[in-house]
Parts: structure tokens; sequence; C-alpha cells
């Protein structure tokens, strides 16, 4: 490991000659690239040099120890004791910081809602899906934009897409994919019995033309007028877009720009990001079981999590944590719980690099 990590920093220090040179912005792209780069190795440098500062401090305080009189021997011996806890602190931040990192961590994401078991009271919390993720990406200062809606009368959602816009929105949502379940008692029911209904989320990283290839003879593009619940909607011109993509079955709607140009780049932009997940999804599974066991596999047919209304609690069941502040959630507080599911796939990556796996 620590072979790596004096090549990082040699190349790290590389780098950084080169920026200096004045030459060097006379080629914005080459530029581009190397401040990139720099700016990716240099939390690892930075760990890598607190830890020979540390080491550096360790064998000096090593060498006293056997020195002077009493007194400084102590002293010596217990700063070498601090440096060597320091040492071990780093080495493990060093193991996570030299973990490969998700190449989908910074793009921006597509957001899918569905209502599943529970009809009406199924589309009333995928609306409520919709809010707390809306209102976790102001926190972050995140953009989200709706892309497609189907509402229903009382005001929920049958599906709704969105995409959300900022650095990072993948890594931290990543692990929303999967089955959401609810236990309350429903608006619509006079008993007050506590129901339980179940919504589908899947976070798709938005996929560049690069990423994917569409043959466009493989596309059925059709147009058709875009309508919503209580005709709130609806448009007079055909500017809704529904792209098939004919070897896969792949379907994606878009009609909430009035523009049906609009609509069908939006729409484009979900078609690879879906692309994208199924290709990724088919790797994912050759993968060891092992190594996704932790946090789940992000397939949307896995129930996640659990949000019960009357104990006001949300238990994620990948990693066994239950909050008892459901109502902070829904509102956007979320950071905690997705912290402790970044963590445990962290150490379950640690793991399984340590393990050869």
């Amino acid at each position: 490991m620590f072979e790596k990590l004096k090549a990082i920093s040699d190349k790290y220090d590389e780098i950084s000659q080169l920026l200096a040179d004045p030459e060097l912005y006379s080629d914005p792209a080459r530029l581009a690239s190397l401040q990139k780069e720099h700016k990716e190795l240099e939390p690892v440098v930075e760990l890598y040099r607190e830890y020979l500062a540390a080491e550096s401090g360790a064998k000096d305080a090593e060498e006293l120890s056997g020195e002077g009189d009493p007194e400084m021997r102590e002293l010596a011996r217990e700063e070498y004791k601090l440096c060597r806890e320091k040492m071990d602190e780093l080495t493990e931040k060093l193991k996570l910081a030299l973990l490969p990192k998700d190449p989908n961590d910074d793009k921006n994401i597509i957001v899918e809602i569905r209502g599943g078991a529970g009809g009406e009271e199924a589309a009333l919390f995928a609306g409520v899906l919709y809010r707390m993720y809306g209102m976790y990406a102001d926190r972050c200062r995140w953009k989200t934009e709706v892309v497609n809606a189907n509402e229903t009368e009382l005001g929920g959602y049958k599906e709704i897409t969105f995409s959300v816009e900022g650095l990072g929105a993948y890594s931290r949502l990543k692990y929303e994919s999967g089955v959401h379940r609810v236990q309350r008692v429903p608006e619509t029911e006079s008993q007050g019995r506590i129901h339980t209904s179940t919504v589908t989320v899947a976070v798709l990283p938005e996929a560049e033309e690069v990423d994917v290839q569409i043959d466009p003879t493989d596309l059925q593009i059709d147009t058709f007028r875009s309508g919503g619940a209580g005709g709130q909607h609806v448009n007079k011109t055909e500017s809704a877009i529904r792209i098939t993509h004919l070897p896969t079955g792949l379907v994606v709607e878009c009609q909430d720009e009035r523009s049906q140009y609009k609509n069908k780049d939006r729409a484009m932009k979900i078609l690879r990001s879906k692309l994208l997940e199924k290709v990724q999804s088919e790797q994912n599974a050759e993968i060891a079981a092992e190594r996704r066991s932790q946090v789940g596999t992000g397939d949307r047919s896995e129930r996640i999590r659990t949000y019960n209304y009357p104990q006001s609690r949300v238990t994620d069941h990948r990693i066994g944590l239950t909050l008892y502040k459901l109502e902070s959630f829904l509102n956007g507080d979320m950071d905690e719980l997705l912290g402790a599911l970044m963590s445990a796939d962290q150490a379950e990556r640690l793991r399984a690099s340590e393990g050869g796996l």
C-alpha cells in the first residue's frame, strides 16, 4: 500500500510542477485534465503526508525515550504513543481513500418513483417520497426538475420521474433504489386501521452520449398530447414524446415541457440512463454476492426501508438502522442514514479488497 502511496505522491508533485508552467495555459483541454487529476489526488496525498509526519515524530520520540532525565523520557514515550495512534488512524483512512471510486458518483441523476402495492395510498406515499427527495436536494443546493408525472385525483403519483443536478448527487442517493414500505393509517381509511403499502424507487446516473451509443434505427418515436389530473396540463398540441428502444423493449415518456423538441431531448437522456443501468446491472450480477451483501444490490425489487408512522420510525433493513425521527427524515433530514449507508458500503468494499475478492 505504501509503495502505491509513494507513487501517487510523486505523481501529484509532477502534476504540480506542470501546472506551474505558463505554457500549459495555451492548451485548455490538457490544463483542465491535469487540474482535475491534481484535485482527485490531493486528499490522498494530504493523508499520506500526515502519515509520514506522524511516522517521523514517532521515530524522533523513540530515540529521545532512551535519553535524558526520567521526565523527558516519559514525555518522549507519551509522544511516541500518540504518534503511533495517529499512524494507525491514518492507515485506516488511507485504505478507504485508495478504494476505487465509483465513476458515476459525481454524475447528475434521474429518479423514478412508482406506486406499488396499496393503490391510492401507494400513490400518495410516492408523492411523500418525491417531496422528501426534493427537500433533501434543496439542502444540498441541487436542482430538481420534473420530467414526467402521472398524477392521481387525490394528489398522489402513479409514477413520477425527475432529474437531480448537482455534484455528488449519485454518490448520496444511489442507495435509494429499491422497495420503500410505508405503514400508516391512510387518509381514505375511516376505521383507523394501519395499512401497509409499497413504492419503488430507481436512481439512475445520467448517461452521456459517449457512455451509451444508440442506433437511431432502433428507436420508435411517438408523439401524443400531454395530460394531467383535472386537465391542468392538457396540451392542444402533440408535444409529449414516447420513445421505445426496440432491441430491449424499454419505453420512456416525457410530457412536462411544452416543446416537443425539449421533451424528446429529455426522453433520450432518460433512455441512455436506463440502457447504461441495464448494462451495469448485468455486470454487477457477475460480482460475488459477499461483496454487495452489506447494502444490497440496488435492485428495485428488494425491500430496503420501512416508514412506520405510528411509531415515528424509519428503518433501513440493509444495515439494521432505525431512527425515531420520521417527520424530520421525510422533511429531507436524510444525512445520518445516508452517511451510515455510505460507511457500510465502504467497509464492505474494504473487506472485499483485503480478502482478495
